[in-house]
C-alpha cells in the first residue's frame, strides 16, 4: 500500500476520513511540524521554519513519500530530489500551472502525475461573483459610503434579470456562475477554448462562443467574468482593445489570473467612468503592492486572491482526494490530471 504525507494543514478529521479508506495505508500527518493555520483551508503558509530535528523528520517523510496530499511548499524547491519515491501529488488549488512552472515541475518530475482540486471552488466563486454584481447594480457601495456620513440620499438601482452575463473560461466554476446567472433571470453567453460538440445549454448558457469570437461577446457583456487559466495565450488576453467593446456602465470580474489583464489599461477604464465598477480577486502581482491605484478607488472590490476560499473547502477537498485514492488503489484514471502542455 502506498505511503501518503499530508503536507499542507488539514483538521484531524479529514485525515481520519482518509486512514478510513483502507486501514493498510501508511498515512503520515504531522501538525506539529506543519504551520498554524490562519483560517479555515489555508493551504499557502508563506514563511515558517522548522527545528533542525523537525525539518529532518518531515525530510524522512518526503522521501518515504509515494503520495503528497498537497505541495510541500516550505520545500519547494527542493522537492523533486526530497522525493525520490513519489509518484502523484493531489492539490488543494485548481489553478497550479504558474507554480508548477515555476519551479520547473514539469520537466523535474516527469514520472510524477499532479492532480488538481478543479471544481471544488465552485460554489463560493460563483457566489463572489453574484456579490459583486449585486454590489454594484444594487449600488451597495454608495450605500455604505452614505452611511458612514450619515448622507440620505434615495436612488434608483438595476436588477439583474435580463442583463447579460459574459463568462470567459467555461469549466467547472464558469458553468455555477452561468447557472447561478440564470437563476438570477439573466441572459448568459460563455466563451470556452473548445466548445465543438458542447451544447450551450448543457452549461446553462444562451449562448457559446469559441475564442476567436471573445470581441462579438465583449460588445454584448453587461457583466463580465474571468476565470480562465493563465496560458500564453490568455495571457493580457483584456486590453484597452477590449474593455472599450463592453457597454458603458458595465461591471468587470477577474477571479482568473491577474496575468489575464492590462491592468494600466483597466484602471484608465475604471476612471474614465466607461466601466461601472471591478470586483478583483487575482492581481498581476500578489500580496498587491500598497502603491496600487485598485486600493483607493471608490468603484474598484479587492479581494486578497481569497474569493474561493470558505468553511467547507477541506471536506470537499478530502472528498475529491478519497475518490482519486480509490481511483490510485484500482488502477483507474484520475479526476483532474494536470495537463502539463495546457498547463491546467
Amino acid at each position: 500500500m502506498p505511503t501518503i504525507l499530508v503536507a499542507s494543514y488539514f483538521e484531524p478529521e479529514h485525515i481520519e476520513r482518509i486512514r478510513a479508506l483502507d486501514p493498510r495505508l501508511e498515512v503520515l500527518h504531522a501538525p506539529d511540524l506543519m504551520y498554524t493555520p490562519r483560517y479555515p483551508a489555508d493551504h499557502w503558509p508563506g514563511q515558517f521554519t522548522r527545528t533542525p530535528e523537525g525539518e529532518a523528520r518531515w525530510r524522512d517523510m518526503l522521501a518515504r513519500a509515494e503520495i503528497l496530499y498537497d505541495f510541500d511548499k516550505s520545500n519547494a524547491a527542493d522537492l523533486p530530489a526530497l522525493t525520490p519515491n513519489l509518484k502523484w501529488i493531489q492539490a488543494t488549488s485548481a489553478g497550479i500551472g504558474e507554480f508548477v512552472k515555476k519551479h520547473q515541475y514539469d520537466t523535474r518530475m516527469p514520472g510524477v502525475t499532479f492532480t488538481t482540486c478543479a471544481g471544488v471552488h465552485a460554489q463560493p466563486l460563483a457566489e463572489w461573483c453574484v456579490m459583486v454584481m449585486l454590489a454594484f447594480h444594487k449600488k451597495m457601495l454608495e450605500s455604505l459610503a452614505d452611511q458612514r456620513i450619515k448622507r440620505w440620499e434615495r436612488f434608483a438601482a438595476r436588477d439583474l434579470r435580463d442583463q447579460t452575463l459574459v463568462i470567459v473560461g467555461m469549466g467547472n466554476i464558469g458553468t455555477e456562475i452561468a447557472r447561478m446567472g440564470q437563476a438570477f433571470g439573466m441572459r448568459t453567453v460563455g466563451v470556452k477554448r473548445s466548445i465543438a460538440g458542447i451544447a450551450p445549454a448543457d452549461l446553462h448558457l444562451d449562448e457559446l462562443n469559441a475564442p476567436n469570437d471573445l470581441p462579438r461577446a465583449l460588445t454584448q457583456a453587461e457583466n463580465l467574468v474571468l476565470i480562465a487559466p493563465r496560458t500564453k495565450d490568455t495571457e493580457k488576453m483584456i486590453g484597452a482593445e477590449q474593455l472599450a467593446l463592453m457597454p458603458k456602465g458595465a461591471v468587470f470580474i477577474n477571479i482568473g489570473r491577474g496575468a489575464l489583464v492590462d491592468e494600466p489599461a483597466l484602471i484608465a477604464a475604471l476612471r474614465s467612468g466607461h466601466l461601472r465598477g471591478a470586483g478583483l480577486d487575482v492581481f498581476e502581482t500578489e500580496p498587491l503592492p500598497a502603491s496600487s491605484p485598485f486600493w483607493e478607488m471608490d468603484n474598484v472590490i479587492v479581494c486578497p486572491h481569497s474569493a474561493s476560499t470558505a468553511d467547507r473547502e477541506n471536506a470537499r477537498i478530502t472528498e475529491l482526494f478519497c475518490e482519486n485514492l480509490r481511483r490510485y488503489l484500482d488502477g483507474r484514471p484520475l479526476l483532474n490530471v494536470y495537463d502539463r502542455e495546457l498547463g491546467f
